[in-house]
């Protein structure tokens, strides 16, 4: 029988933008976890970015992404202990097309990112997400989403994450749940995902 293994997360995710095509990103958490061989309490990774929007008109939108990352005394990766890893750096391609009303719903859209990660003390890892969502009855938005990658010569993976969020004026609620549908050499997880959006 696999091994039982506990990992909580408290992150933070913010964005400023500096021009209309320019935006300022940080993201960061603090973990708490177990499992059959290690306890572990300790900052996440830190990572600071920028994305820049190359193009948009009035349904798509293309824009890249460049970021640092210094890793912390949590799990830097998924399939690594806790603690192991230093620096990063991401380079990210992203795609995303307004369908405007479908199936009953109000606005609804895709956006497909593919991302390259250079890593020094993990493997390198080549990573695709995808985001679908929709506008519903007034405030509410449904949202699909997958993240899929592997690092080279070891890990792979595929979570799939479905959740609902409701806009409040100027804060949002999200609450859903992600789980891991298949992959190699990185754990079986799954669990809820809740999440306080604020909007300056």
């Amino acid at each position: 029988m696999p091994a039982v293994r506990r990992d909580a997360r408290l992150g933070l995710f913010a964005e400023y933008g500096v021009t209309d095509r320019l935006t300022l990103q940080l993201k960061a958490d603090w973990q708490a976890g177990e499992d059959a061989f290690v306890d572990y309490e300790g900052r996440g990774p830190i990572e600071i970015g920028a994305t820049w929007q190359v193009f948009r008109d009035d349904r798509n939108a293309l824009s890249l992404y460049g970021g640092y990352s210094r890793a912390g005394e949590g799990r830097n990766a998924d399939y690594a202990p806790p603690g192991v890893g230093e620096h990063d750096w991401e380079a990210r391609l992203s795609a995303g097309r307004s369908l405007g009303p479908r199936w009953g719903m109000q606005r609804s859209f895709v956006e497909v990112q593919a991302a390259r990660r250079l890593r020094d003390g993990l493997p390198d890892e080549t990573r695709i997400d995808a985001t679908a969502g929709a506008r519903f009855g007034g405030g509410w938005m449904a949202l699909g989403q997958a993240f899929g990658g592997a690092a080279d010569g070891g890990a792979r993976w595929l979570s799939l994450e479905a959740s609902v969020v409701r806009d409040l004026e100027s804060w949002s609620l999200q609450a859903g749940w992600r789980q891991t549908v298949a992959g190699r050499e990185t754990p079986a997880a799954h669990g809820p995902v809740i999440a306080i959006w604020r909007r300056f």
